[in-house]
């Protein structure tokens, strides 16, 4: 079934999954519709709010279809429409999951919230209230979220966490008696509806034994509990997206090999269980530039594509399998002779980790790349967490002095025992970075830190990187041409 056949890209079905407040389960209840709905033979397409890569990779495997992110620190609200609008071509709804509470975001007036997407895109709430020791005052709570803004429009209610019939139909009676907002849904407390989590939010489905059936378990009770014909009728009344062009904006670009600035340059990306932090619009932005990407496992390959001309090293989870990465000794020394040869190379938080000497975590050592002059531990206490913005100050990479990235930084690791010899391009203007305001170690091709960056915001990064590999495979080429 295709609701949508005929209709304007603009007045595709959506829908966004809110709650008052973080932790009240609305990322569970996301992956249960959208895996629900996908089992009735919907084409349903995942988005998430905000800087996040655990969630989206949670929503990819329950929908079947890559989910991305939409952030107004990153992204203009014509960019944002154009993504959503570019990954909803043949689709037949979209589900957006907010971020924290509905109305959080970085000051008083609440820029950067879900609410300012749900308001750029006239995308319909539906709001996810934890309902715990809870019954008549959670109509107030309903309610206030209803009048905070009068241009949000909460259209409809899943209740979460009921304990028992009565509960359920009071806290039913009083919504939609004083907010006249439909009770869509009444999900009981259910040991199967948790998914695990550790030090940065959720485990990663990738890592997670089980996810296939774990999800179909999350959609049983969803398609229980939760009235989904309401669901997308209320999707279905969401109406064309404001300021939508026909056709996304961000789809332009060059189309073969020969227009692209990077022609045949490979640009191999670390991609498993230990470094799975990338946005789609990253590597959408490195192809767009002229790269071929070449996927790579730091755990189960035994080194790098033999013409590769750059390395992405993203963030992840490296402690957690540092005694593989360390046991896979061949991987380590192909990243550390490739960038001894001076491969450009981008890391990331965790691909930074990778680079290093070594890296501590619960009380075991183990070996890194020993690329860049420096120890990692884990700490207990967070080390950063939020958006973040460096400008280039130094040269010695290849980025251009000057070049603004924009992205956010979250993590529990410390470098020490740095090298005070290596430089560090990077002046962070939000963020805290590798040291003392400070991020992007430089060494030969590398630049590495603990920002993650972001393509769309940082439209300067991915040409760069992808011109630094086309020089580098010019210059190999060269060099075999000359034995």
């Amino acid at each position: 079934m295709h609701e949508r056949e005929g209709a304007p890209l603009a007045a595709i079905p959506r829908v966004m999954i809110a709650a008052p407040h973080g932790r009240s389960g609305k990322t569970v209840l996301t992956l249960g519709l959208l895996r629900a709905l996908r089992q009735q033979g919907v084409d349903v397409r995942p988005f998430k709010k905000g800087c996040d890569f655990i969630d989206p990779g949670w929503h990819a495997l329950a929908a079947g279809a890559t989910s991305r992110n939409l952030d107004r620190y990153f992204m203009e609200p014509d960019q944002v429409r154009d993504v959503m609008v570019e990954s909803s071509v043949g689709a037949d709804m979209c589900v957006v999951e907010a971020a924290m509470g509905l109305y959080d975001g970085l000051d008083v007036e609440g820029s950067c919230s879900s609410a300012e997407i749900a308001k750029l895109t006239a995308t319909p709430v539906i709001l996810v209230v934890d309902v715990t020791r809870m019954t008549r005052t959670a109509a107030a709570l309903v309610m206030g979220c209803c009048a905070f803004d009068p241009d949000v429009r909460i259209a409809g209610v899943i209740l979460n966490k009921v304990r028992g019939q009565r509960q359920r139909e009071l806290v039913t009676q009083a919504i939609e008696r004083y907010c006249d907002v439909p009770v869509v849904g009444s999900v009981p407390q259910d040991v199967g509806m948790d998914v695990p989590d550790r030090h940065l939010g959720l485990v990663t489905g990738a890592e997670t034994r089980g996810r296939e059936e774990l999800l179909d378990g999350i959609a049983e009770v969803v398609a229980r509990h939760v009235d989904l014909d309401a669901v997308r009728f209320i999707a279905r009344c969401a109406g064309p997206m404001p300021g939508a062009a026909e056709s996304a904006r961000a789809a332009a670009g060059p189309t073969s090999e020969t227009d692209r600035p990077g022609g045949q340059a490979v640009i191999a990306v670390m991609r498993d269980e230990a470094f799975s932090f990338y946005y789609p619009e990253n590597l959408i932005a490195l192809e767009r530039a002229g790269a071929r990407l070449a996927f790579v496992s730091g755990l189960a390959d035994a080194a790098l594509p033999p013409d590769v001309d750059g390395l992405y090293l993203g963030g992840g989870f490296p402690e957690e399998h540092a005694a593989r990465l360390q046991d896979n000794a061949s991987m380590r020394a192909s990243v550390r002779e490739h960038a001894e040869r001076g491969l450009p190379i981008f890391a990331e938080c965790g691909g930074l980790m990778y680079l290093g000497r070594c890296l501590s975590f619960r009380g075991a050592t183990y070996d890194m790349v020993g690329a860049l002059g420096f120890d990692t531990v884990m700490r207990e206490k967070q080390q950063a967490h939020g958006y973040a913005l460096a400008a280039v100050r130094e040269s010695g990479s290849w980025l251009p002095v000057g070049t603004v990235l924009k992205g956010h930084e979250h993590h529990h690791s410390q470098v020490v025992d740095l090298d005070p010899t290596l430089p560090l391009a990077c002046e962070m203007q939000r963020g805290r970075g590798v040291t003392d305001g400070r991020d992007g170690l430089c060494r030969k091709g590398i630049v590495a830190g603990y920002l993650h960056v972001n393509a769309i915001a940082s439209p300067a990064w991915a040409p760069s990187f992808v011109q630094a590999a086309a020089r580098y495979r010019a210059l190999r080429e060269g060099s075999r041409a000359e034995r």
